[in-house]
């Protein structure tokens, strides 16, 4: 297993406030991180804000400001959002900041000094809102593939050869099949580039909020060149000697929407190759939610704020339900309800009923002590106090596929299995019997308390603040993967119940 650990989410676009989608991909990234720092890896954990294009530069004329001061203000809104959801992110990069915008110009002198890059006009349709140029073959009844709408555009332009990279991507894909996920993104990037590549316009000369193209002034770099350098501008780039470069870039993971697929896995890597760059390890395109079938997103004005699910459900609640209620690279449709019944049925009803009733048993009926024979006969006994250390390479192998859903659901799995020992076991009648039936009684909850505390370590990177109440509640102190299976009990007060159950909306 490596070492080191690049995550990245895609950087948010300074157009419009957050909304559910970009909760969503930062709560699916830091539990990557989360899970790989407990794995006793070196993580580095990147988001940030996307602030320059017309998008953003219209954005701030509708507000009557100048551009700076608009994304210097709406930026902060991304800043809070990682607050609120708890996220562990080491670096929060904006595109205006000065490391940024030398990054992205050393970039652009190193693809001007290889070749790469020519002069010449540009003729075609340009969408707005997707900051992206497209074919007359690529229209659809008149709109973009993404249907959004588009305008003739004829400009002088700097063209990146992106022509000359369609073999070398293809060859790099074949050999490498796993370097984008699920795979029918992979088999969609690959169809995309089998169309043909035609060479692409990466500077704009009708909008002025941009990075200068060095020496050339009079343009601006097209947004996606400008924004797609952030993931290396934070490693350092241009030295490539530097070490965080060095160690960190060849175990990149972007993790992105899938809307934004083609930027990442055709012109992103076409760059790196250009200059002599490996593309990322991976990217991890996941879907959309939607809300009553139709897709959220600031340009439709129809986002949930995650900041009023979090102030009114809490965050661990909200991290939960994103990532169990659908498979990362799948689309789900949003609900209060489901929200709720997920909520309630998993957390409150499965986990945290069943660490109540054993805890509240202990506390209640043996003053909190757990001190008797620990002799374990029953297979159920010994699965309990096994599974976090069995489970574990299973779960290893669901986050190297950020399959963040199959994990979750492995570990429910296992929690309803506890519930149902829990329930034969019926410490409550056996507390009244004689005392090889009381021995029996303690082995059983010994075993739960194990089964528990373990829940807690691997349950951590999802429901950080409960985990963490759990393990205070069993007076574990710090616990980690080392801890797995072991018995760790020094309760220093009464417990108390980890999930509120939450009222059903009408």
């Amino acid at each position: 297993m490596a070492s080191y650990q690049y995550i990245t989410t895609s950087i948010s676009y300074l157009n419009g406030s957050a909304h559910l989608g970009h909760a969503y991909e930062l709560i699916a990234a830091d539990a990557m991180a989360r899970f790989w720092r407990l794995c006793g890896k070196n993580v580095k954990f990147l988001t940030g804000t996307d602030e320059h294009g017309s998008k953003v530069q219209k954005a701030a004329q509708d507000r009557g400001m100048p551009p700076i001061n608009h994304v210097d203000e709406l930026s902060q809104e991304f800043v809070r959002l990682g607050h609120i959801l708890n996220s562990t992110a080491d670096d929060f990069i904006r595109t205006t900041q000065p490391r940024h915008i030398q990054a992205a110009q050393a970039l652009w002198q190193e693809l001007e000094d290889r070749g790469q890059i020519y002069l010449g006009n540009y003729a075609g349709w340009y969408s707005i809102r997707d900051e992206a140029f497209y074919h007359e073959s690529d229209l659809v009844d008149g709109l973009a593939p993404t249907g959004t709408a588009v305008e003739w555009v004829e400009e002088p332009c700097y063209f990146f050869r992106l022509s000359h990279w369609q073999q070398p991507l293809l060859d790099y894909y074949q050999a490498h099949p796993d370097a984008i996920l699920p795979k029918e993104r992979f088999n969609e990037t690959l169809s995309f580039i089998k169309q043909g590549l035609a060479d692409l316009a990466i500077s704009r000369t009708k909008i002025t909020w941009g990075v200068p193209v060095p020496g050339h002034p009079e343009h601006v770099m097209y947004v996606w060149i400008d924004a797609l350098t952030n993931y290396i501008t934070a490693l350092g780039y241009p030295d490539r000697q530097n070490q965080d470069f060095i160690n960190y870039w060849p175990e990149s993971l972007h993790l992105i929407g899938k809307d934004i697929l083609r930027f990442h896995t055709v012109f992103w890597p076409a760059f790196l190759m250009a200059v002599g760059i490996q593309p990322p390890k991976r990217v991890f395109a996941h879907g959309w939610w939607t809300i009553q079938g139709q897709k959220m997103s600031k340009s439709l004005g129809n986002g949930v704020s995650p900041f009023e699910l979090v102030e009114k459900y809490g965050s661990d609640a909200v991290r939960y339900f994103l990532m169990r209620e659908v498979r990362l690279g799948s689309d789900g449709d949003f609900s209060h309800e489901a929200l709720i019944r997920r909520y309630n049925q998993e957390l409150a009803n499965t986990f945290g009923n069943l660490a109540q009733r054993v805890l509240a048993f202990i506390d209640q009926f043996l003053k909190g002590q757990l001190d008797g024979q620990d002799n374990v006969e029953d297979p159920d006994e010994t699965v309990l106090r096994t599974w976090g250390q069995v489970t574990l390479p299973l779960l290893t192998q669901l986050m190297e596929r950020q399959d963040t859903y199959g994990y979750l659901d492995l570990i429910f799995s296992q929690l309803q299995s506890a519930n149902a020992y829990m329930a034969r076991l019926a410490p409550w009648e056996l507390r009244k019997q004689g005392s090889e039936a009381k021995d029996r009684m303690i082995t059983g909850l010994r075993s739960l308390v194990i089964f528990l505390k373990d829940a807690a370590i691997l349950l951590s990177p999802f429901i950080p603040k409960a985990a963490e109440r759990l393990l205070q509640s069993l007076g574990t102190g710090t616990a980690g993967l080392q801890d797995l299976g072991l018995f760790m009990y020094n309760p220093s007060s009464a417990p108390s119940p980890l999930f509120q159950k939450l009222e059903e909306r009408a």
